[in-house]
């Protein structure tokens, strides 16, 4: 008999209409080695904790709201890190994917190397993947180190390669006053956005404090106190420095 593929999970969500095309089934992966410092889900930080769930359970889940999804809706792996668990990430999208579901990832890529075995594992996974929800936090090095505690060489890496494998992408881009939204910042990450052959939309997320209460009941210090969301002004600023309105959309791409 097979044993079952398992992973851990933090939570799941319904009815998600923000996290990918349409609406989606979305499960939060526990587990994340970045430390964000507007993460509103410290709570899938650590490793090991979470739901031990298989992947059979969490498609029989998913499948009870497919009426709801309509002809572009799925299910979407968010985190936490969803890439530090590969092999049931693969395992529950090849099920998907059999059952013609639509598959998302949504991943900062700090987890990427070229190094084995994390490479063969990612390109089985990419097999069965339609699209990638792709968190760029920060375009500087330095910036990068003092938003997340994490460096973005590999990250900005892992966006060439799923460039160069033609994978579909939505870049992803938190503006957080004092942090990210900066037009040096914003130009930059806009050139490197524009060396990219696969993006499909561009995001920019204004950056909130609806998790703060989070990072209170675990006694954690919040690192973003007293700084506001970003006015509107601001953030129209963002997707014209970003040219968003210059991407497609996901129907560019055919899902596989």
């Amino acid at each position: 008999m097979t044993q079952p593929v398992t992973g851990r999970i933090h939570s799941t969500e319904n009815f998600g209409t923000v996290d990918g095309p349409g609406v989606r089934f979305i499960i939060f992966t526990q587990g994340c080695r970045m430390r964000c410092e507007f993460c509103h889900n410290p709570d899938t930080w650590e490793i090991g904790k979470g739901r031990e769930v298989t992947t059979d359970e969490m498609i029989e889940e998913a499948l009870k709201y497919r009426s709801y999804w309509g002809d572009k809706g799925g299910i979407t792996v968010s985190g936490g890190e969803p890439l530090l668990q590969i092999p049931f990430m693969t395992d529950l999208f090849k099920k998907a994917k059999a059952l013609g579901i639509h598959t998302t990832i949504d991943t900062c890529g700090k987890p990427f190397t070229l190094e084995e075995p994390f490479i063969s594992e990612f390109e089985e996974l990419l097999e069965y993947t339609d699209l990638i929800l792709f968190d760029i936090k920060h375009i500087d090095a330095e910036g990068h180190k003092a938003l997340t505690k994490m460096s973005n060489d590999n990250i900005l890496e892992m966006a060439q390669y799923l460039s160069d494998k033609n994978q579909p992408v939505w870049i992803r881009h938190v503006l957080v006053p004092t942090r990210t939204d900066y037009d040096e910042f914003l130009i930059r990450l806009d050139e490197f956005v524009k060396t990219l052959k696969n993006v499909d939309k561009f995001e920019v997320l204004p950056y909130h404090t609806m998790g703060k209460f989070k990072w209170d009941e675990l006694g954690l210090e919040y690192p973003l106190e007293g700084i506001n969301p970003p006015e509107k002004e601001r953030v129209e600023n963002a997707k014209k420095l970003l040219h968003v309105d210059d991407y497609k959309g996901y129907e560019t791409h055919k899902a596989k």
